[in-house]
């Protein structure tokens, strides 16, 4: 991997004395360098985290093809060297083993969640990752909305992204049931559970849908609907998952504004709105604090998917508690131990711009550590101090932390991936083939 990339940007901690733009220029533009770090520079593949060892996540690369645009149009890459690394990655990914053995790395156009970063075949003994594969893709489609040019190169990554989609065998990987299932290994087939309940998996089903090879069928995608739960917590009406990344991952390339499906027509609702007040929800949340852990207030929050301290620190903490270690931490049913995540408070920035900026200030302000070289680490626990008034802190970085900070402030600032993605065909016909209406659509 690189550790010392050209054009890498300066990351000094950005003060929160800054200017709202300034703030957020300096927090994405630390958030792109991890993709200049990550990054394995003869496939593209992108590590799952700066710690040592650590494998490709085919999610992270759908991030960092994401990304690359973004950093163009800001100005931190040229449009060269963003093209060259995105057909690295898509190139490596068109011209692999598609077998599904298991030291392959993918099979009927997915592919394992974890790839070794030199060789590229599977590692860890992961699943097909059906939702990473649709982030990578996602990625990929973003990558062909923006490089539109008629050039040699362009026109290639816009070829290589066509056969990558047209490949995907969507309908193989409902497995005959009605909903995507959640993954597939050679060992032992299908898992046995699928893509139920409310998750990030709008954009997995959106893909799905708009396919034209492999497409699913949209009674699947209201299937899948059903399985929802709408709950009303704290006097709020919204559809309800408990970790704050369920609610920001699809909207980091889909524009949920104003446009809604059949589940959504009959709250009188529509998505961008349910992730406004899952935000208010984890706001109210921390601000109740019904386990009273210190640090958290309706400023200070962000409890989701992230890595975190595990049993093994417990004699850290003040009182006896139960630490969860990397988990879905969610509200208002956990698990939760007190850990937060300041990226994902940023991440919700979109939807509840004056409270994510504020929480954004206000925990920096407290807790500076939690920003080492300038990057949101995981997570931090302010309960769980190794020094005084220094909360625990996740070592390394995570690519997917990076990506979905840096995504989300951009569609903020600019609406830039939104745009690209709401000119995408696939995009198009597949939130119309899942009942979306009105709106831009």
């Amino acid at each position: 991997m690189n550790t010392m990339p050209q054009g890498a940007p300066l990351r000094a901690q950005p003060a929160v004395s800054l200017s709202d733009d300034d703030l957020l220029d300096s927090l994405q533009r630390a958030a792109f360098g991890y993709f200049l770090q990550a990054v394995n520079p003869v496939n593209g593949l992108i590590a799952d985290t700066s710690r040592e060892n650590s494998p490709c996540s085919i999610g992270v690369v759908g991030f960092a093809l994401s990304v690359y645009p973004i950093a163009v149009q800001r100005g931190w890459m040229s449009r060269a060297d963003a093209i060259k690394r995105s057909v690295t990655a898509l190139s490596f990914f068109h011209d692999s083993d598609q077998s599904g053995e298991p030291q392959a790395t993918g099979y009927k156009g997915f592919y394992y969640h974890f790839l070794d970063m030199h060789s590229g075949t599977r590692m860890w003994s992961s699943e097909l990752s059906m939702i990473d594969t649709a982030l990578l893709l996602a990625g990929a489609l973003t990558a062909a909305s923006f490089f539109t040019e008629n050039t040699a190169e362009e026109t290639r990554l816009r070829k290589l992204v066509d056969t990558l989609y047209r490949r995907v065998d969507w309908s193989w990987a409902q497995d005959g049931k009605p909903t995507l299932r959640q993954g597939w290994k050679p060992e032992c087939g299908f898992f046995h559970y699928g893509w139920d309940g409310y998750n990030e998996g709008i954009v997995l089903y959106v893909l799905a849908l708009g396919s034209p090879t492999h497409p699913i069928n949209s009674d699947h995608y209201a299937a899948w609907t059903k399985t929802y739960q709408w709950e009303n917590l704290y006097d709020i009406d919204f559809l309800y998952a408990g970790p704050l990344f369920i609610h920001q991952f699809s909207h980091a390339w889909l524009d949920f504004r104003g446009i809604r499906d059949q589940f959504m027509r009959e709250k009188h609702c529509d998505y961008f709105e349910n992730s406004r007040r899952a935000t208010q929800v984890q706001r109210e949340y921390t601000r109740r604090n019904p386990h009273s852990f210190r640090g958290y207030d309706e400023d200070c929050w962000g409890l989701t998917a992230c890595d975190g301290p595990s049993q093994q620190q417990s004699e850290l903490a003040h009182e006896r508690r139960r630490l969860f270690g990397y988990a879905a931490r969610g509200v208002p049913y956990g698990p939760d131990d007190g850990t937060l995540s300041g990226w994902a408070a940023l991440a919700s920035l979109p939807f509840a711009p004056e409270d994510a900026l504020r929480a954004a200030r206000r925990m920096l302000d407290r807790y500076p550590e939690m920003l080492p070289a300038g990057q949101y680490a995981s997570s931090f626990n302010p309960g769980l101090a190794k020094a005084e008034h220094a909360a625990w802190v996740s070592a390394g970085h995570y690519g997917l932390d990076q990506g979905i900070v840096l995504m989300m402030i951009e569609n903020y600032r600019s609406g830039l991936i939104w745009q690209l993605l709401r000119g995408c065909p696939a995009i198009r016909s597949g939130l119309r083939r899942a009942g979306f209406r009105g709106g831009w659509l």
